[in-house]
């Protein structure tokens, strides 16, 4: 089948990796954190899209140009410098400032999380390029939808394609992104897991950080589990989530 013919599920190429594990071995505070990066792309142009690249830059970058993929942008979830480099609790964390001293590429955010992505990163403000929610970012024949997400920061975004949901911070397949941080509002992570909630059951969930035995896991099987779903109204869920 001509490659310009093929079904996107045919093309598509998707790589979850593990910091402190797939990259950043040696790196003990990438093995701390559990984070994950991601490879969205397409097989036939050979182009990806990197999903917040921190700790290890040079290894995700070889990680892609490994399965003959070349990284021609990123999607950033927010703006902590776990995901996006900076410094955090003392470290300094690699990110975007380093990815792109090797490959000129955009930088793709929500709106409201650019400028705090330029801060963090120390990034000039044209070398990110921001969205609103419902845009969709191509690389080669694939779609990836933005979903603003906020709660956990403001411009929180999530990213679906093909059935399989990148969560980032805002939905772990046990709890959420944390509500008590500058910039967190607990009432705007409730709306916005109610959101995900109506995704449809099959949606495969791929977190921001392993925080459970899993490293993904269906909506279905997410929204039974998980305690961030189990409160009947908005107030019952901020009595308990929203500290």
């Amino acid at each position: 089948m001509p490659a310009e013919s093929a079904p996107a599920d045919e093309r598509l190429y998707f790589r979850q990796m593990l910091s402190g594990r797939d990259f950043a071995a040696t790196d003990q505070l990438a093995v701390q954190m559990v984070n994950f990066s991601y490879l969205i792309g397409d097989r036939h142009t050979r182009k990806a899209l990197l999903v917040d690249p921190a700790y290890g830059v040079a290894d995700l970058l070889d990680k892609a140009a490994a399965d003959g993929m070349e990284v021609v942008g990123v999607l950033a979830t927010h703006h902590h410098p776990d995901h996006v480099g900076g410094s955090m609790m003392g470290y300094s964390i690699e990110g975007l400032a380093e990815l792109l001293t090797r490959v000129s590429v955009p930088i793709h955010a929500h709106r409201a999380e650019a400028p705090l992505i330029t801060r963090a990163t120390g990034l000039a403000p044209g070398d990110v390029v921001s969205h609103d929610s419902g845009d969709t970012v191509k690389v080669g024949a694939i779609d990836v939808e933005l979903l603003h997400t906020p709660g956990h920061t403001p411009g929180s975004q999530c990213f679906l394609v093909d059935g399989m949901l990148v969560a980032g911070d805002t939905l772990f397949l046990e709890g959420c992104g944390r509500t008590d941080l500058p910039g967190s509002d607990a009432s705007e992570m409730y709306d916005s897991l109610q959101r995900l909630a109506g995704l449809p059951e099959s949606t495969v969930v791929y977190p921001g950080h392993r925080y459970s035995v899993q490293s993904a896991a269906t909506m279905g099987a997410v929204k039974e589990i998980n305690m961030v779903f189990k409160p009947p109204t908005k107030d019952a869920w901020l009595s308990v989530f929203g500290r």
